[in-house]
């Protein structure tokens, strides 16, 4: 038998005891005060028996240890004490957890914020019920943020919605949205999303929408038929992700009726919740963020949690020691070795903000690229060394496309703007000119000139088209066409844009499938392109135009950024020129970025043709090589409705004018003299307007009749298609042809135009308006 020990070893080991367990309450201690959410702890009685120092400063209380013995009575919030309480004793009297309570909170100030609360029930080793344990975060930002978003919602020009989460009902749809199915919002609002659905895509839907909700897993490029007010259907490709912590799920949808392919990405398994009931175990494993320790002298790995290893791959297993994980984590050596200086200068410094580092770009286990922010907080007499990590890649991504969004709204509506104005002006130059020279003698001197101001006027006109086909505002009317007709149409002009210098190869691929696109969008891709690959040609060279039908799997898409499964139509450009530098790869779209010299190119090129393959729901790829080539590859969606027909207007010759009335309203004076004057110079009788007032009067005094109002769209009084019904209404038989340089979705919607709707660009000739007044007039109507 040992002997036993003496009073003073006895005495010795309880002062180890005292203190391991001292050191274990300031580790402790220090975790709580290192989590950026409020954590507390209550007992039976709802007294509190303790909380990190971020609660005890909301409930008015520089120590947490004033806190001890309190209730919620005592604290700032004790207006919402009873709303709180009620929650405890729920969670005490069931002996679950209840999570992601949203309400408020009144601080010492007398400020009202709004939090996330999770509770649950505290168990000792032998399963008796101990209090209670709860967190929190602060969400006021967020709340206040969802304002900020609202006027993005309401520009958007796909479909966005926010549904509940629970009821799957609309709780706000954009005007996208209703515009797509010809339900009021009224119609829309409180029903469930479920309702609209095509009977055999309801299962699957449901499915979908089921597994992303309560995983709280985004959906992606997800298809389904939704049912139209009128009672057809609309194929659309949705993109969604649900905010449990807040109820909802957003989503955003595109209509995708011209084509269709199914495409389900499954959620994730839904991860498990933690079975240890040890008391400090859950506490970290329900903080948000990731959180390691290690020995600062060693640099080994003591204890890493759930959230630590799912943002980085590995566990702790895998993380021997710090110098093993930076090598995993950041596996370029020359970055390695720079991050670890900076960081054990930051940490010889002893200033704690130097110890926290924002946009760490991390490598995954699976290879993925992460962006963190991490903190590092020293315990030195403990050589502990406690680090905080959180995952801000979909945040920052986020930020980038808010921003991205932000500036090509932006672009668009100054583009919009420009347009309307800029295109009046051109109106009346190129207009006054083209009469100017009617009026002269061909040898007159001036004629020249005058020559010179239209080919100015011109020249400007398409820089306006070109702005506004990047902005994906420009007016349109899509054919169904086979791309091989519409480019063999254009072979003898492209040949000479690009000089007999350079050989123009045409490769096109048979039994060609048709796609839906306005023909001058096709002249205007190709004569961009090539003009691109002639420039980047300095001598002899060739330039290959070729087409393919192309189709692209899930699994494909999946494995190559950019692409979108379903059926498309390729169009490529390639050239054996001199290449894009890789610098300005991702720059090659932007308006008005350009490698040439001043005077050499406006920048517009290359964004004209991004914004013509985006307004009809097509993408494109680059493939370049510095001194080899580059090759564009452009893909629009397959047109499979063959029983919608289009009428195709071949070029004619000057057609005539007429006799018949035709009442021209514009509110700019200059233009419309010269509508006037051209129209009169044609035959016609003309009743001038200067705005839609001006021009009600002219018609309710007029005994004779009306046969045509051509007015501008876009007027201060009220838009041309409010006057249009107007008159119609008194008029029948009055036909419509609407003018302007940028519609505004007036009479056309994200710019197509309207089935049946007249429509001429300004700036225009004297010929243009007399093909389109006649092509009106001679228009039939069903009671004709």
């Amino acid at each position: 038998m040992p002997p036993k020990p003496i009073y003073e070893e006895l005495e010795e080991r309880v002062h180890r005891l005292e203190k391991d367990l001292h050191d274990s309450r300031q580790i402790i201690k220090t975790i709580l005060d290192a989590a950026p959410v409020r954590v507390f702890w209550k007992d039976t009685d709802l007294r509190y028996l303790g909380c990190n120092t971020l609660f005890a400063k909301d409930a008015g209380f520089d120590d947490p240890k004033d806190m001890i013995g309190k209730d919620d009575y005592q604290m700032a919030w004790k207006n919402q004490a009873e709303q709180y309480r009620a929650d405890d004793q729920e969670v005490i009297q069931s002996g679950k957890p209840k999570l992601l309570i949203e309400e408020p909170q009144t601080g010492p100030n007398g400020s009202v914020k709004t939090i996330l609360t999770s509770k649950a029930p505290l168990f000792n080793e032998e399963g008796e019920l101990k209090g209670m344990l709860g967190a929190y975060t602060d969400i006021t930002e967020l709340k206040e943020r969802e304002a900020e978003y609202a006027q993005l919602f309401a520009l958007s020009i796909d479909m966005v919605c926010i549904a509940d989460i629970n009821t799957t009902a609309f709780l706000k749809v954009n005007p996208a949205f209703t515009d797509t199915l010809g339900f009021s919002e009224e119609e829309l609002l409180n029903k469930s999303f479920l309702d609209f659905l095509h009977p055999d895509d309801f299962e699957k839907t449901r499915q979908v929408v089921e597994t992303s909700l309560k995983l709280g897993k985004n959906v992606i490029n997800f298809e389904n038929r939704y049912r139209c007010k009128d009672g057809t259907y609309r194929w659309l490709s949705w993109v969604s992700h649900p905010i449990p912590e807040v109820g909802k799920t957003y989503a955003i949808a595109r209509d995708i009726t011209d084509y269709k392919d199914f495409e389900m990405k499954q959620a994730s398994v839904q991860q498990e919740l933690l079975k240890r009931n040890r008391f400090i175990e859950m506490i970290l494993d329900y903080l948000p963020i990731g959180l390691g320790v290690n020995f600062i002298d060693t640099g080994e790995v003591t204890y890493l949690n759930r959230k630590f290893e799912e943002i980085y791959g590995w566990g702790k297993e895998e993380f021997p020691n710090i110098q093993g994980f930076f090598e995993k984590v950041f596996p370029d050596p020359v970055e390695r070795e720079a991050l670890q200086l900076r960081i054990m200068e930051d940490m010889a410094s002893g200033d704690p903000k130097r110890m926290a580092w924002e946009d760490l770009k991390i490598t995954t286990k699976a290879g993925a690229e992460r962006i963190v922010f991490a903190k590092n907080i020293p315990i030195f007499d403990q050589n502990l060394m406690i680090s905080t990590v959180q995952d801000v890649t979909e945040k920052r991504k986020l930020e980038a496309q808010v921003q991205q969004a932000q500036k090509m709204e932006s672009i668009g509506r100054l583009a919009g703007g420009v347009a309307h104005d800029f295109n009046n002006m051109l109106s009346i130059i190129s207009g006054f000119a083209e009469m100017a020279l009617e009026d002269l003698d061909e040898n007159a001197p001036i004629a020249a000139n005058l020559q010179e101001i239209q080919k100015a006027a011109k020249r400007s006109a398409d820089l306006t088209r070109q702005l506004l086909a990047f902005a994906r505002r420009q007016t349109i009317a899509p054919k169904a066409l086979n791309l091989n007709e519409t480019i063999e149409s254009m072979l003898k002009m492209l040949s000479r844009l690009i000089g007999e210098d350079i050989d123009l190869a045409w490769r096109p691929k048979d039994r060609l499938w048709k796609v839906m696109i306005d023909p001058s969008q096709v002249d205007q891709i190709l004569a961009n392109l090539c003009v691109n690959a002639k420039d980047a040609i300095e001598r002899d060279g060739k330039i290959t135009i070729e087409t393919n039908n192309m189709f692209f799997g899930e699994e494909y898409c999946r494995d190559h950024e950019g692409f979108k499964s379903g059926e498309y139509v390729m169009i490529a450009v390639s050239d054996n020129g001199c290449g894009i530098k890789k610098e300005n790869m991702d720059k090659l779209f932007e308006p008005f970025f350009t490698t040439k010299k001043i005077g050499q190119g406006t920048g517009l090129g290359l964004a004209t043709v991004y914004g013509i393959v985006k307004q009809n729901n097509g993408f494109l790829n680059i493939y370049s090589e510095p001194g080899e080539g580059t090759c564009f590859k452009l893909y629009f969606p397959r047109y499979i409705k063959e029983s919608m027909q289009h009428r195709e207007r071949a070029e004619r010759e000057p057609i005539a004018g007429g006799t018949e009335t035709v009442l021209v309203v514009e509110d700019e004076e200059a233009f419309l003299r010269v509508s006037q004057m051209m129209l009169e110079r044609l035959g016609y009788q003309v009743l001038a307007a200067s705005g839609p007032k001006e021009a009600i009067q002219l018609a309710e005094s007029f005994s004779g009749r009306i046969h045509l109002l051509m007015t501008d769209v876009v007027m201060p009084e009220m838009s041309g298609r409010d006057l249009a019904e107007r008159l119609t209404e008194s008029y029948p038989g009055m036909k419509c042809l609407f003018m302007s340089g940028y519609t505004a979705n007036v009479i056309a919607h994200h710019g197509v135009l309207d089935e049946g709707i007249n429509f001429i660009n300004k700036p225009f000739s004297k010929h243009e308006v007399a093909i389109k007044v006649r092509e009106a007039l001679d228009q039939k109507t069903c009671a004709e």
